[in-house]
């Protein structure tokens, strides 16, 4: 311990006799819970009580996400979608008994191929998601898209009953809006370029989203040339916010990073989301607290590794989030919810 500072050593000295491990600085998170273990968890957000969870993971041997609900304090996990195809982006509709998510079950049984990595980080946009609504025992009721495409990315905002997602049905990729049986199908972004991981604030007034839209020509004749072969490359996303109705967009953030996963604080006054603001162009993600008008940022999270998907409780009491903190593998990622410190 030749090279350490003196000053640091009393804390170190304490940290050692206490047999632990320091947690990384997360001063407005508390009470720290880990709900899921071992495996590629992501995406969980709330039911409308507060009580449950839904969640994607690929888990019980299969290749790629399905959906699952748990019970808040981490029992009872059980599959709800299909098995068959991805699926993405689960979340409860306002009644607390049905759900949404994205599925490719219909164009096929299989899980589809992943992208050549070889050229870069890329998503891949299978033409085959459709948006499902199915009873929260996995029952599915209604398919709510249709149009040839990608079409996934839901959330609903339970006050309007208004479902936001991504949609190719204009031949990009933009945030539309329909209600939660799936009619008045309405474009909200027109720009080119990506647009999605769309939220409404709690009170349905405003909307947030994560976009990436090139004008130099170069990057706009790649963007389309990966578009047609179904692909996209989220690695320079900014965070933009509008009316709900997608007029007054304004964007937020301009770090030349991925910044993507935004969510309204319950008050709808700020928005937290993950980014790789501090390392650009690597996979190292945290979570970040900005005002609507783009101005007070502040760092939430120092895990030191990947952190996304923070959503609030209805009550605003605690955050749901996913993490590779403490992971025992390198492609392990968790679930976890803390209460959150105002």
């Amino acid at each position: 311990m030749r090279n350490i500072p003196r000053t640091v050593l009393p804390a170190l000295a304490a940290v050692i006799l206490a047999g632990c491990t320091p947690v990384p600085p997360a001063p407005r998170l508390e009470d720290l819970r880990q709900l899921t273990h071992g495996g590629e968890n992501a995406e969980a957000y709330w039911a409308p009580d507060g009580n449950r969870l839904i969640f994607q993971s690929t888990r019980d041997g299969r290749d790629c996400d399905q959906q699952y609900i748990m019970n808040s304090d981490g029992s009872g996990q059980h599959m709800v979608s299909t098995g068959m195809g991805v699926t993405t982006c689960g979340y409860f509709l306002s009644d607390n008994k049905h759900i949404l998510y994205a599925s490719t079950h219909e164009a096929s049984p299989t899980c589809p191929a992943k992208p050549d990595r070889s050229k870069g980080y890329l998503w891949a946009v299978y033409p085959g998601f459709d948006i499902y609504l199915a009873e929260d025992n996995g029952k599915i009721v209604k398919k709510l898209t249709g149009t040839d495409g990608y079409d996934a990315e839901a959330t609903v905002n339970w006050k309007n009953h208004r479902i936001i997602y991504t949609s190719m049905a204009s031949g990009d990729l933009d945030v539309w809006s329909m209600n939660e049986d799936g009619s008045d199908k309405k474009q909200l972004t027109k720009t080119e370029g990506y647009d999605g991981g769309a939220v409404f604030s709690r009170d349905g007034s405003k909307m947030v989203w994560r976009a990436y839209r090139p004008t130099a020509l170069d990057k706009l004749e790649l963007y389309r040339s990966l578009l047609k072969q179904n692909l996209t490359a989220p690695m320079k996303m900014e965070l933009f916010v509008a009316n709900s109705d997608g007029s007054a967009a304004k964007q937020i953030t301009s770090f030349g990073c991925a910044s993507f996963a935004p969510t309204f604080t319950p008050d709808g006054k700020q928005i937290l989301f993950a980014s790789n603001k501090h390392h650009c162009d690597s996979d190292d993600f945290e979570l970040y607290l900005i005002n609507t008008d783009g101005s007070g940022l502040q760092q939430v999270t120092n895990y030191g590794g990947f952190t996304s998907f923070p959503e609030f409780s209805p009550d605003g009491s605690r955050l749901v989030f996913v993490s590779n903190y403490q992971a025992a593998g390198k492609y392990e990622f968790n679930v976890f919810t803390a209460d959150w410190k105002r």
